[in-house]
């Protein structure tokens, strides 16, 4: 009988939170617990899940590792400082995973996500080998040019606003890495670029990143209604 995939997740936390005016966005509490340890609960509850590696900021390392200390994440293996952009912290999380078939990429802002976004991501991305979660964009979307002059307005029905997990085959998102180029938002974006077919598969419209002091506010209101269902 063959072995079950082995399944590694990388939860990108290591932003500044630059736009909070102030609040550390991972240590914001939602309910009694804060945004960071909702997204492990979620990853340490999916059985698909082998192993979690927890990428943070330097500043933020003394108290993740607090947080997880204090915690019953059992599957979080490594914690681990990132890089100035994005892609950099990934590439660190990629750096010490060895004998892995799957990479599960998720943002740390996201407190969210749930263990059917999860496998729905690992199901999906056995067509291509990568697959990352998006919903349909409900605002109508134009293009502009310099000076905010619009050039077209783009067919809504065509677009999809992103989120993560972003799923991937393990030499796939690793060797894409080994050859990153300019800023990109997200890792899907990588791999496209080396030519490979990325799946989408559909997100959630709660599964929003807090960014902002108003994401937060309304994550805060979505917390309050999961709890009095």
């Amino acid at each position: 009988m063959p072995k079950p995939p082995k399944v590694s997740a990388i939860i990108v936390a290591a932003g500044d939170s630059q736009r909070m005016g102030g609040i550390d966005k991972l240590f914001a509490l939602l309910g009694s617990q804060p945004v960071l340890a909702h997204v492990l609960d979620a990853f340490e509850s999916c059985k698909k899940v082998d192993r979690i590696v927890l990428v943070m900021g330097d500043k933020n390392i003394d108290e993740g590792r607090r947080i997880v200390a204090l915690g019953h994440w059992k599957k979080v293996s490594d914690i681990i400082p990132g890089g100035k952009r994005r892609q950099d912290s990934v590439a660190e999380g990629l750096r010490i995973i060895r004998e892995c078939d799957w990479v599960v990429i998720h943002d740390g802002a996201r407190p969210f996500v749930t263990v059917d976004l999860i496998e729905r991501g690992l199901e999906a991305a056995k067509e291509t080998g990568a697959a990352v979660a998006a919903i349909p964009v409900t605002d109508t979307i134009k293009e502009v040019m310099d000076g905010g002059i619009v050039r077209q307005t783009l067919l809504r029905e065509n677009l999809r606003a992103v989120q993560t997990p972003q799923v991937f085959r393990f030499d796939i998102i690793k060797n894409t890495y080994k050859f990153v180029p300019a800023d990109v938002t997200d890792d899907a974006s990588l791999v496209e670029k080396a030519g490979y077919k990325v799946k989408l598969y559909t997100g959630a419209y709660d599964n929003i990143k807090i960014t902002t002091p108003i994401d937060l506010a309304a994550a805060e209101a979505l917390w309050k209604k999961y709890e009095q269902q």
